[in-house]
């Protein structure tokens, strides 16, 4: 298939001259949509030589990785899917050592050095702990692209300083680097790469149709120089690497045709309209009911306008896909329909109620308590989006519906930055600010990709907007270029407009607003936290971040007395 990752892999393992083989290797490339969203995985393990069971280590240790992995979220980044799924191995290994003497005598239990490789689009995401390594051909050479986690006490004595099985949790070392079709890899461990030079290993891969072949003659050559200990080699060619994003599973219904615009009472698909519920130059929203079912759903469609838009039409399916990988009372459920869709649209449950703008334009003046309740509920829903490697990027009150019982449910997740898919496109994914401008995070205006703590400040102003019936800093946030600009935006207290609201909840607002991202609260919850509590060990804003124009009002103000004063001592003389 052209324009996907492709590569050639050749791989061998023998015990050479002991009793048994306690490496173990494995690789697993797979087809669509895997291959996209999880990419290709190559992993190789080393069982430690004084322990009778570590075979057993090393082969758990690679295969729960190959299968696990491709079991965690599509959503989750190459990094965060890889690196949980090699702590749970570890865990594993560990409490099978606590469970046995093996606990007292841990160069004896399930312990293992473990490498892996991930290929995902056009980056190439390695994973380490122990003393295996993982190389790149580089001309005539190898480039070691990890470091040995070994302890050396002397010319005859170390020991792994790392390893899976040994403690609890476990450090992995994680390095991400961009491939380009030629680029070559090798996993190899001690057994091989000890006792082979570096020019035998590459001359053996140049233009080696048999990779298989390659990796045995380079294993074969360690034996004859000496190599008393089990050897494996893997290694991995790029053949083709992606020209763009796919995915199979974002991909299938962009070729389905737009729908025509929809009358009431037509039947279209299964459904029959009941009424149109809002119209924008970016989509179309209908209220229908499923005829098989008879349930009431909201359907949405792409406007007239943006239908031969592809990355708009790649946008509004993956908004479909984003809402079916998230469960929460606070977001907006899609509508589950089996049957075979025949036009480009989405499904979603119908939420009878109002949008957070118009009850803002309702309740002018809320009660700051009121305002918690809401605040809370979306940070809620914001956690589901954050826990899957996800941003919203575009939380306003538009994007907010609450509902009859006053529920808030977010909604329009067409900007959703998802961590995995993001990775896939490659770089320049991020590059556009897709949200509403007014809501959007400073760091967005930089050309800085966006985060959590993105999401934070957009819920941050809408609070702040509630309180207040402005934005905490009006337009100048799209008007800033540079971060130095971005740090003089200046904070007005919501005080100077609510008496009544303690000063420590004007804190919290003015933490979460802060135009740097890592000076803000991490997670929404805990913002939602902090407007209902008052965060003890924060040290009051100073006057000149509070509201720098009184402070230099108040400078001005008491230089003029030093003036008067000294002028009144010189007339006196």
């Amino acid at each position: 298939m052209k324009g996907c990752l492709r590569v050639s892999i050749g791989q061998y393992s023998d015990r050479g001259h002991k009793e048994a083989n306690q490496d173990f290797h494995g690789a697993l490339v797979p087809e669509e949509p895997d291959l996209s969203l999880k990419g290709i995985a190559i992993a190789i393990a080393d069982g430690i030589s004084s322990s009778d069971v570590s075979d057993v280590a090393s082969e758990s240790a690679i295969k729960s990785f190959l299968s696990d992995y491709y079991c965690t979220s599509p959503a989750w980044s190459a990094k965060t899917a890889a690196q949980r799924v090699i702590a749970a191995a570890n865990s594993w290994l560990h409490a099978q050592n606590q469970r046995s003497f093996r606990a007292y005598e841990k160069d004896r239990g399930y312990v293992t050095t473990f490498s892996a490789l991930v290929l995902k689009g056009r980056q190439a995401h390695l994973f380490h702990v122990g003393d295996s390594r993982i190389y790149r051909v580089s001309g005539a050479s190898l480039e070691q692209l990890t470091n040995d986690h070994r302890v050396v006490m002397s010319s005859s004595e170390s020991y792994l300083g790392r390893a899976l099985g040994v403690n609890p949790q476990i450090e992995i070392d994680y390095r991400a680097e961009s491939i380009a079709a030629g680029d070559v890899f090798v996993l190899a461990t001690d057994g091989v790469y000890e006792f082979v030079e570096p020019a035998f290993v590459t001359q053996a891969i140049a233009g080696a149709a048999d990779l298989d072949r390659a990796a045995q003659d380079i294993a074969v050559q360690a034996l004859a120089r000496g190599s008393d200990d089990n050897l494996t080699i893997q290694i991995v060619r790029i053949d083709e690497t992606p020209r763009g994003a796919r995915s199979e599973t974002l991909q299938a219904p962009v070729d389905l045709p737009p729908p025509p615009l929809l009358e009431a009472r037509a039947i279209f698909d299964g459904y029959r309209i009941i009424r149109q519920l809002h119209a924008s130059a970016r989509s179309h929203i209908y209220l229908a009911e499923d005829i098989e079912s008879g349930a009431i759903v909201a359907l949405k469609t792409p406007s007239v306008d943006q239908r031969g838009d592809a990355e708009y039409i790649k946008r509004f399916m993956l908004e479909e896909w984003v809402a079916r990988r998230l469960s929460s009372a606070h977001v907006l459920r899609p509508s589950p329909v089996e049957r075979k869709r025949n036009f480009l649209y989405v499904a979603f449950e119908y939420v009878e109620g109002q949008t957070l703008a118009q009850w803002m334009i309702d309740n002018p003046r809320p009660h700051l308590e009121t305002v918690r309740g809401i605040v809370d509920q979306i940070a809620r829903g914001l956690l589901a989006f954050h826990r899957k490697e996800m941003t919203h990027q575009d939380l306003r009150p538009a994007n907010v519906m609450i509902d009859r019982s006053g529920t808030a449910k977010i909604i329009d997740f067409g900007s959703t930055r998802v961590a995995g898919v993001a990775e896939a496109a490659g770089s320049g994914a991020d590059a556009q600010i897709l949200g509403t401008v007014q809501y959007t995070a400073p760091e967005y205006f930089l050309g800085e990709p966006g985060s959590a703590r993105s999401d934070v400040y957009s819920l941050a102003a809408i609070a702040y907007h509630m309180l207040t019936g402005r934005l905490p800093y009006g337009a100048k946030p799209a008007q800033a270029r540079t971060r130095a600009q971005m740090k003089k935006l200046a904070y007005t207290p919501v005080v100077d407009d609510h008496s009544d609201i303690p000063a420590w909840v004007d804190g919290a607002l003015r933490k979460a607003l802060d135009p740097v991202p890592d000076n803000r609260f991490s997670d929404p919850m805990e913002f939602a936290f902090a407007l209902r509590n008052p965060i003890v060990d924060a040290a009051p804003a100073r006057l000149i971040e509070r509201d720098p124009v009184r402070f230099w009002k108040a400078v001005s103000a008491a230089l003029a007395v030093a003036i008067l004063v000294l002028l009144f001592v010189g007339s006196r003389r």
